[in-house]
């Protein structure tokens, strides 16, 4: 493990405790109690004071207001800024070296030009993995385009049940000749999954510079071999074309690209209105209601690392008139902003408990469904579960270590406090209320979740997973650049595409987000719970759990990094290889 450098050091020090008296910091953390409860709940009052709600920053929930909310969010700030600067050395020297390297590109004529934009340049931005193999070589291929929706966006699909009725219709002979079945056969053995993309538009004030197809698109488990492979792509614009693969190739891999330029914004402000909404509005109900000794509280900080420091980023960079919304993405930042708070409100990013890690997948029939097939692989399911499960294991033995039963839950009215500020005034959508958090299980549950949030449910989509396959060209653009076509027969399909100088502006983009320079060192996910200061005051138990947890994270790590092709040309069943949920390499915190 490489230690992170002595500012960043300095800032985690500082910021692992900014509303703790130093006084109290050797002080052992503690679960409330009777005979504690009315010296803590004078320390409680005081911060409910001066740690408020102010409005919502960039959509959603409110954002910290008062003098230590303020606090709060200008230290992490500097944390967030301090990670932000580092990279965009990186990436400048990346995008020098790329645009003195652009002859090779030929103009970015062809879709295979667009790989160019990879060969020899932005290696520093996207270490250590470079971009996934197989993604600038097979990005032809329906498997990979398939197997996207189950890796690099594992939240748009969802099987469709037995008897549902469909949004459009695919003719009986065209899915036979692709399947082998008809459309009511397949969506009777459970063989049909569905991503809808159609809605986008209507979050849209006003017209984008750039152009979306609004896509939805059909995919199913083959009867012949058990592969997930795409079925049918259908755009919202005006004839609201539908393309297969029975298509021509042009017109089929331009359908593939408007789908998964649609994707990638969705993916964008799922993971925002998913990760940053949910975790700060809980972060900030537990501040105000759990004493600066308790166990709990302790652990949310150290997930929450710099966390208040990024939402005003998205208010200065992403969302405003001109900015990096409205530059790259088919549709307007102000969209973007109406669109996440609308994830986060309906609940479908927003949701807690409807979304715990199973329960999501689960619900979506992409886990455990008992109507129709088994997904014969599903690579964000393989590596996020053991994951999932080292998380799990970690907070089952803190929670064990600090409540001897069930009753001692019921009997913590600090806990209690903190279900009621969730559902009341921090505006937490589907959180446990006092009178279901009654078992150890379900606060493991909640803890579990809120580290899965920060760290596998937010660096699946962004982080480094931007620029080293979710955005990587020709097959994942961010938009269109030429008005979306109301007749088939497209040509020269590159011309959809954006320019030299626009590319490796907004490959540059992707970087800021990347954290190579966190890779191997403490600040990745085997050091999620590594905080020295705050082990010290925690019980024997704790800082074992921490160490079987680091360990079995390691261990996974080996797994991933030695991941490569099989005898097939596949890895997890994808002719790309994925690594981006490798422990030692992604942060165990948000990030932007």
């Amino acid at each position: 493990m490489k230690p992170v450098h002595f500012l960043a050091a300095s800032i985690a020090t500082a910021a692992a405790v900014p509303l703790q008296q130093l006084d109290k910091r050797l002080i052992l953390y503690s679960v409330s109690s009777p005979l504690l409860q009315v010296v803590r709940n004078i320390d409680i009052a005081a911060k409910r004071l001066l740690f408020s709600y102010g409005p919502p920053t960039a959509g959603g929930p409110p954002s910290p207001g008062g003098v230590l909310g303020s606090t709060a969010v200008t230290t992490d700030k500097l944390i967030t800024n301090t990670e932000l600067a580092a990279q965009n050395v990186i990436g400048s020297s990346d995008r020098s070296a790329a645009k003195a390297d652009t002859a090779k590109l030929n103009g970015l004529q062809t879709l295979d030009d667009y790989t160019k934009l990879y060969e020899g340049n932005w290696e520093a931005t996207s270490a250590p993995t470079g971009v996934s193999p197989g993604l600038l070589t097979n990005y032809t291929q329906d498997l990979l385009f398939s197997m996207q929706r189950l890796s690099t966006n594992p939240y748009a699909i969802r099987r469709f049940s037995p008897g549902e009725t469909l949004p459009f219709i695919v003719a009986d002979t065209i899915a036979e000749n692709l399947t082998g079945q008809n459309m009511a056969t397949l969506l009777a053995e459970g063989r049909l999954f569905y991503a809808d993309h159609s809605g986008l538009k209507s979050f849209d004030p006003e017209d984008s510079a750039n152009y979306a197809g609004g896509c939805d698109a059909y995919f199913y488990i083959s009867p012949a071999n058990g592969q997930f492979l795409p079925l049918a792509i259908r755009t919202s614009y005006q004839s609201n074309l539908i393309y297969t693969p029975e298509d021509t190739a042009d017109d089929w891999m331009l359908a593939k690209m408007m789908f998964n330029a649609d994707d990638l914004f969705m993916s964008q402000f799922y993971h925002f209105s998913g990760s940053h909404y949910v975790t700060e509005a809980i972060y900030q109900a537990a501040i105000r209601t759990l004493s600066e000794e308790h166990p709990v509280l302790a652990i949310l900080r150290r997930l929450m690392y710099g966390a208040f420091g990024i939402r005003p980023l998205a208010v200065d960079l992403l969302f405003p008139v001109g900015g990096l919304i409205d530059k790259y993405f088919g549709y307007s930042g102000r969209g973007a902003e109406a669109y996440s708070t609308y994830l986060y409100e309906s609940g479908i990013s927003g949701a807690v408990q409807n979304n715990y890690f199973k329960t999501n997948l689960k619900r979506r029939g992409l886990i455990d469904f008992e109507g129709g097939p088994a997904l014969t692989h599903f690579p964000f399911y393989e590596d996020g579960l053991p994951l999932w499960n080292a998380m799990h294991t970690f907070m089952t033995a803190l929670v064990n270590t600090y409540y001897a039963n069930d009753a001692a839950i019921v009997a913590d009215n600090e806990i209690l406090a903190w279900m009621d500020e969730a559902n009341g005034p921090a505006e937490v959508v589907d959180f446990p209320t006092r009178a279901t958090m009654n078992t150890r299980a379900k606060l493991s549950e909640v803890l579990t979740h809120m580290a899965h949030l920060v760290s596998t449910a937010h660096h699946v989509l962004n982080t480094n997973a931007l620029i080293t396959s979710g955005g990587v060209f020709p097959l994942n653009p961010a938009a269109l650049f030429k008005p979306i076509p109301t007749a088939k027969g497209a040509t020269n399909i590159a011309q959809y595409l954006p320019s030299v100088e626009t590319s490796i502006s907004w490959i540059l983009t992707q970087g800021l987000f990347s954290r190579p320079l966190l890779a191997g060192t403490d600040r990745t996910m085997v050091h999620m719970f590594d905080d020295v200061l705050m082990l010290a005051r925690m019980k024997p138990a704790v800082r074992t759990a921490n160490n079987v947890f680091k360990a079995t994270m390691t261990a996974r790590s080996t797994v991933v990094k030695n991941r490569g092709f099989d005898a097939n040309g596949l890895s997890q069943g994808m002719p790309f290889v994925w690594k981006t949920l490798d422990p030692d390499v992604a942060p165990w915190s948000l990030t932007i």
